[in-house]
């Protein structure tokens, strides 16, 4: 990736997935192509890992996650920029609980990039970020409604 195009990117966030009893559904990856066909995000990594009930940690083929033999998740073989590193992949897993698996996703915030791009050509500068956990903000709506 060269300085241009970094200078023209969005803001780049990640995602720790967990997934109990190592039961990915499926669910949520029409959800998660319809962002990237819309050119919301573009997934820079995707790996998965599993945390087996004595604690050991393996990588899991982004092909064939349920062990069924047939392809989940093809679409994204070979989404890996090298972001991602064995690392990375230890530190998700030590959040996971055991005989759990998790899908770590680092992406990028295409819809931000066009004002990402113009602060920063304006010489402004990104000093702080944070995410406000959906349960934390939940219980702060619902004790502000509560309060007389």
């Amino acid at each position: 990736m060269s300085g241009d195009e970094v200078t023209e990117m969005g803001p780049v966030d990640y995602l720790v997935l967990e997934f109990p009893g190592n039961r990915m559904t499926g669910e949520g990856l029409r959800l998660l192509l319809d962002l990237v066909d819309r050119h919301v995000i573009r997934i820079l990594d995707l790996s998965f890992v599993r945390k087996d009930a004595d604690g050991s940690v393996s990588a899991l083929q982004i092909a064939d996650l349920d062990g069924d033999g047939q392809l989940d998740l093809a679409v994204f073989e070979g989404a890996s920029s090298g972001l991602l590193g064995e690392d990375d992949l230890q530190e998700a897993a030590a959040v996971l609980e055991p005989g759990n698996s998790a899908g770590v996703l680092v992406y990028e915030n295409l819809w931000a990039a066009p004002l990402a791009t113009a602060l920063r050509r304006s010489g402004a500068r990104m000093v702080a970020g944070g995410r406000i956990p959906a349960d934390a903000l939940l219980a702060t709506l619902e004790a502000v409604e509560s309060t007389p």
